[in-house]
């Protein structure tokens, strides 16, 4: 970032020389929510986690069980730091990419509280019992339509921004957070089509019913994952990797057709939720074949990320950001070799309603979309506050204490998940089931604990960057605040 120091009276006397290029005031707000938002998300996962080894944690009130306390860990991870970690970087982006200040400045401070409204609303609500019951859409009608409201206004200073563009190219991050906010518009308002028990009721009931309500749910529950979590986040990866790594993408072209591919192929996959159930045997058949389709983009993009680092792979050796994001693109090559792997028949025939599902999300949900969050946060927050990072040190501890998480959790729920699947599908010699439920879940106890100690691992490693970047935002602060300061103006 240029700067230039406000020494000379000439220089400190003119205003536009005092004026940012670009509004970075919202980003900021984004950023630390994202923060905050990870750690009350991770916290509550946690919890949960525990409750599932111990349940005696309920402490046999109503409001802490685990069916009311899981959807406010996944809420607030996914919407609370994922969603305020892609309305920042998403900002930061098109502002940089398109050389233009943001449009209407004001509809992007509304989506900043609105979405913190949604957040607080949903969390408030799971835990008072409404719910609709899908998942990753489980808030009821009034908070869709504030959802909808705060979209919209995503969308237009977005698409503004764009149209207000200094470069007539639009680089290809943009093309996937463009992509994440049209799909992410189009699966809200087709899966949450309800009719509201009454105008005061909080409750509503889903248009769709039976099998037609499966499906609806899971082509947006898989496109959630589709646009929301691997679209948008690989927006991020496409700016902030080649940026860190200070050389250009590997393959524009191959960006360029990893776009349209991931786009068209992700829509055609979400049946495959829905093997051996009552839906038509051809449309998941469709979901399969479209899922093994669809590693070949997947894959595409993972080697177009890694292969950027091609004559600067020294610095994995150095940079514990870049760390961060390789490691991200690593998980993100094996959850999209995992997802169409189980999605074969014969492979979710031993998955189907298993931990191993529970393994397969959080090896994308912490290893692809929380790793590539934390390198972009790293990267971008000191840019932000026209600082360094307060200690690269923390960093690196932050990186091998998340790893380490990880790869507990995923490993646990493997071996817990193919466990489930062989004693559930276990016969005796008469023809009789060889084990009960009942024994399964004992059985999947010493899991459930691992399972925890990865969760306290990850939420440690999340603790350690909030202290982190906390320092380094005070220490940019300060610098802003003293005498001479450097003023950005780029």
């Amino acid at each position: 970032m240029a700067t230039i120091t406000a020494t000379s009276p000439s220089l400190a006397a003119s205003p536009s020389l005092a004026v940012p290029q670009y509004d970075y005031d919202i980003i900021k707000k984004f950023a630390v929510m994202s923060i905050v938002w990870a750690v009350v998300g991770m916290g509550a996962g946690v919890f949960i986690a525990a409750q599932l080894a111990w349940p005696v944690l309920n402490f046999d009130i109503p409001y802490l069980t685990f069916g009311r306390f899981r959807p406010v860990h996944t809420s607030a991870v996914i919407f609370g730091f994922g969603g305020s970690a892609l309305f920042a970087t998403s900002y930061y982006v098109v502002q940089r990419t398109c050389q233009t200040r943001l449009f209407a400045p004001g509809l992007a401070t509304f989506t900043f509280w609105g979405w913190q409204a949604v957040i607080v609303l949903a969390a408030l609500s799971y835990v008072l019992g409404y719910s609709q019951g899908r998942e990753y859409a489980e808030m009821e009608w009034p908070i869709d339509l504030l959802i909808l409201a705060v979209w919209v206004a995503y969308m237009a200073v977005y698409i503004g921004t764009l149209m207000n563009r200094k470069q007539p190219h639009i680089y290809v991050a943009n093309w996937f957070y463009l992509s994440f906010i049209l799909a992410t518009a189009l699966l809200h308002v087709f899966n949450n089509l309800a009719m509201p028990v009454g105008l005061f009721s909080m409750k509503s009931y889903s248009l769709f019913a039976g099998a037609q309500d499966a499906m609806t749910q899971w082509w947006y529950g898989h496109n959630a994952v589709g646009f929301f979590l691997t679209a948008a986040f690989l927006g991020m990866m496409y700016y902030f990797v080649p940026k860190q790594a200070g050389r250009p993408i590997y393959s524009y072209r191959l960006s360029i057709v990893h776009f349209w591919a991931l786009s068209f192929m992700y829509m055609w996959v979400g049946t495959h939720h829905l093997h051996w159930t009552a839906i038509p045997d051809w449309t998941s058949t469709l979901g399969a074949t479209f899922s093994i389709m669809l590693l070949l983009p997947s894959w595409g993009g993972m080697i177009n990320g890694i292969m950027t680092l091609s004559g600067a792979w020294d610095k994995l050796r150095t940079d514990p950001v870049m760390r961060f994001m390789i490691v991200a693109l690593s998980f993100y090559g094996m959850s999209t070799f995992e997802g169409p792997l189980m999605s074969l028949k014969d492979v979710n025939a031993l998955s189907h309603y298993t931990d191993w599902t529970v393994g397969h999300v959080h090896s994308g949900a912490l290893g692809w979309v929380a790793m590539i969050s934390f390198g972009s946060l790293y990267h971008m927050i000191p840019r932000l506050w026209n600082t360094q990072l307060y200690s690269e040190r923390l960093v690196n501890v932050h990186f091998w204490v998340a790893t380490i998480g990880v790869l507990l959790y995923i490993t646990a729920m493997w071996i817990s998940g193919i466990s489930q699947g062989l004693m559930w599908r276990a016969f005796d010699e008469y023809g009789n089931l060889q084990y009960s439920f009942v024994e399964s879940v004992a059985a999947m106890h010493p899991f459930y604990v691992m399972r925890t100690i990865g969760g306290a691992f990850f939420l440690s490693g999340m603790l350690i960057m909030a202290y982190n970047i906390t320092m380094t935002i005070r220490q940019g602060v300060r610098a802003a605040r003293a005498p001479g300061a450097a003023l950005a103006v780029a």
